[in-house]
């Protein structure tokens, strides 16, 4: 070309350099080629007008979304968006190879890309050459992407910072893996450390509450919410000097600093440092751009957890109370386990109150769901039942008080807030050992007694809190023993894990009789059986797995001796039971009760023989006179040489006498059964009614074998007006 011609036009040059050039414009949905960039699409090799639909439909699937990752890199960065495309033909075969540059830029107005940039024919790289190592192939892009997924899992399953930040270090990148790594928080106008990996402890130090004005990469990428990319020492010299010197002494060679954004919002930066020269070309930037955001997600879920959390355990804590003092010759032990889904805390609780003369109640309850509105009326209902009992009522008016409380609060004009609880209320003497209870829908308590075997305690009871408020709701009296420990629990110790009542009673009863040590051991041990490890061993017939809350109180009395040392736990165990005139079903309860006392007696004959002569006692009273019943049965002496002693009281004087009924007769085999079944058996007067006894010794399955005992002893029997 001689001097003084005029240049050529840019459209020869391209043309002549094989080099189209087209526009696209994201707001019309429209691309323009000329003919040199049609011809690359494998297009007839004219200036067109296509669709983005028709241009998508020549470009390999995976990298039409890649230009979309990289146009909005290079539109956040002011840089060239540059990436490589493979060109297909209607069948799907690969034509060519094509690399786009291109300088793309974002109309806020119309949220509308455009561009304008160059199609040119590239040659891929053969696998195993300098070229091809460094390309950006097939292979390498399904490498990122595999990686990307993993990345992505992992980042997403973590769950606090600390683990987040785990995951961060042990990410090992295609192609280049960061030796050091470090992310960055900002509060008010000060840059700090949220972690760091790859520098000894201590090293953080200068960069730690760093001002955000400070010329330094991290802090710009806090300012501005853009990338920092970095790929020699000269470059970061000459681009930060006065914080070059913090940097220098670790030895790296490239760095990239990327915003931590989430929800248009830059909550920090992260840093990634190389010990080798890094060229950060546009696919490598990709990649650090994706983890960025990922990172940035799971740093948000993470703290959003961690915040809730603590939220959660604090509220849980402000409303869970401390148990009081030591009380002598008790023991107490609670515990509460929240639910493991959702928000941590929930409607169960427990309570302690201490009450005049030295005695004290126990609350233990649930509210209607697992949310923030149970737990806020589960601490009303706690503070009404704390203040019904300072008042000084008795367990069934507090109950009352409390149900016409709870009442109140929750029936309102919104149907959707209508809410139960259930409620176990005691009041304990310690000095005696007896317990007074009312119970509002709340599951029974159980006894572990002196020998290790676990009972009921049925008590009588009425509707759940808030349902009626009139509800009336009796009381019962039951006595601890020394050396007994009495469990209080709500439904999530019985029923998480698929069970239900009877298999979940099981599961609690088999470790309370097998557990050793103090209450609170016994305590943990409850709580491991349903959320340890081998709760995984111990699931239920339900098919349903939800979680629910826990809650649990053991009381024990200790065992003492006359002159008030503590004794060794007595091979003893008791039951008691009032069955009142009214009252005729608890007979059953009378029969499930002492089955329970026998669980582990040899003889199912002796078993079945003792719950008949119960029904028989019991029934006998409520039926031949105007008295209650009270029923106590003690099983004594060491395993194979027990005795079970059961007796019936009654305030009557009227003694049973021994009949002989006819075959149609309905009644009047009382004794009869008794001198055929008991080992020692008699009727004793009592200063006011008398009582019914019985005695059977125990024996194995193979004394059954050889046929019933004939050496039948009678004890005291006087003639009476009142039949058998």
């Amino acid at each position: 070309m001689r001097t003084g011609e005029p240049l050529p036009e840019v459209g020869e040059v391209l043309a002549a350099l094989a080099t189209g050039m087209w526009h696209w414009d994201t707001g019309t949905g429209h691309v323009t080629v000329d003919a040199e960039a049609a011809r690359l699409l494998g297009l007839p090799a004219e200036p067109t007008r296509l669709t983005e639909a028709q241009v998508r439909a020549r470009l390999h699937p995976v990298d039409w979304n890649e230009i979309t990752g990289v146009v909005q890199l290079a539109v956040a960065e002011g840089t060239l968006a540059e990436v490589r495309i493979r060109i297909m033909d209607e069948t799907g075969r690969i034509l060519r190879v094509v690399r786009s540059r291109s300088k793309p830029t974002f109309d806020p107005q119309k949220k509308a890309y455009k561009l304008i940039g160059t199609l040119q024919e590239v040659t891929e790289p053969a696998p195993g050459t300098p070229a091809g190592n460094n390309a950006v192939t097939g292979d390498w892009r399904r490498s990122r992407e595999a990686f990307l997924l993993d990345a992505g899992r992992a980042l997403a399953e973590a769950r606090s910072t600390a683990e987040v930040l785990r995951v961060a270090a042990g990410l090992s990148m295609p192609g280049f893996s960061p030796d050091g790594l470090a992310v960055f928080g900002a509060e008010g106008d000060r840059l700090t450390i949220i972690g760091h990996h790859g520098q000894r402890p201590g090293d953080e130090g200068p960069f730690a509450q760093m001002a955000l004005g400070t010329d330094y990469p991290a802090a710009e990428v806090v300012r501005t919410g853009r990338a920092v990319y970095l790929s020699s020492p000269e470059e970061y010299k000459a681009r930060y000097p006065l914080t070059w010197p913090l940097a220098q002494r670790f030895g790296r060679q490239s760095w990239a600093f990327l915003p931590l954004t989430v929800g248009g919002r830059t909550m920090g930066a992260w840093m990634a440092a190389f010990t080798y020269p890094v060229a950060f070309t546009p696919d490598e930037r990709s990649v650090l751009t994706t983890v960025a955001r990922m990172l940035a997600q799971a740093l948000s879920r993470a703290g959003a957890a961690e915040t809730e959390r603590e939220l959660t355990d604090g509220l849980q804590r402000s409303m869970l109370p401390v148990l009081g003092p030591e009380i002598p010759g008790m023991s107490l032990a609670a515990r509460y386990v929240p639910t493991g889904g959702g928000l941590q805390v929930g409607g169960d609780w427990y309570d302690m109150i201490p009450l005049p003369a030295d005695r004290f109640a126990l609350v233990i309850g649930d509210v209607q769901g697992h949310d923030v509105r149970a737990a806020g009326l589960m601490g009303q209902l706690r503070t009404a039942l704390r203040a019904y009992a300072a008042e000084g009522h008795r367990p069934d008016a507090v109950l009352s008080r409390a149900s016409r409380f709870f009442h109140g609060i929750t029936h309102t004009d919104d149907p959707g807030g209508l809410r139960f609880a259930t409620c176990l209320y005691l009041e304990v003497d310690p000095a005696t050992g007896v317990v007074e209870s009312a119970r509002a829908g709340h599951l029974d308590p159980a006894v572990r007694m002196p020998d290790g075997t676990v009972l009921h305690r049925p008590t009588a009871g009425g509707l759940p809190l808030g349902i009626d408020p009139d509800s009336d709701y009796p009381t019962t009296r039951l006595t601890l023993l020394p050396g007994e420990t009495l469990l209080l629990c709500t439904d999530g110790l019985i029923e998480t894990g698929g069970h239900d009542l009877d298999s979940g009673w099981a599961r609690v009863r088999s470790i309370m009789e097998s557990a050793d040590g103090d209450l609170e051991a016994l305590a943990d041990a409850l709580v491991r059986a349903v959320h340890g490890p081998s709760s995984h061993h111990t699931t239920g017939p339900l098919t349903d797995r939800r979680e629910d809350d826990i809650a649990l109180v053991l009381l024990g009395r200790h065992p003492v001796r006359e002159d008030g040392t503590v004794a060794v736990r007595a091979p003893v165990r008791r039951s008691v039971l009032t069955v009142a005139q009214a009252e005729p079903e608890r007979v059953a309860t009378a029969r499930q009760q002492l089955r329970e006392l026998l669980h582990d007696w040899p003889s199912p004959d002796q078993v079945d023989s003792a719950v008949l002569l119960v029904s028989e006692m019991l029934t006998n009273v409520l039926v031949h006179t105007d008295a209650d019943a009270l029923l106590f049965a003690e099983v004594s002496g060491p395993p194979g040489a027990r005795r079970i002693r059961v007796e019936v009281t009654d305030s009557s004087d009227d003694l049973p006498h021994k009949r002989r009924p006819g075959e149609l007769a309905s009644s009047g085999r009382g004794l009869v059964l008794m001198e055929l079944l008991a080992d020692h058996w008699g009727v004793a007067p009592r200063g006011e009614g008398k009582s019914i006894w019985f005695e059977l010794s125990e024996k194995g399955p193979e004394a059954e074998e050889e046929g019933p005992q004939t050496d039948r002893t009678p004890g005291r029997h006087r003639e009476g007006p009142a039949a058998a």
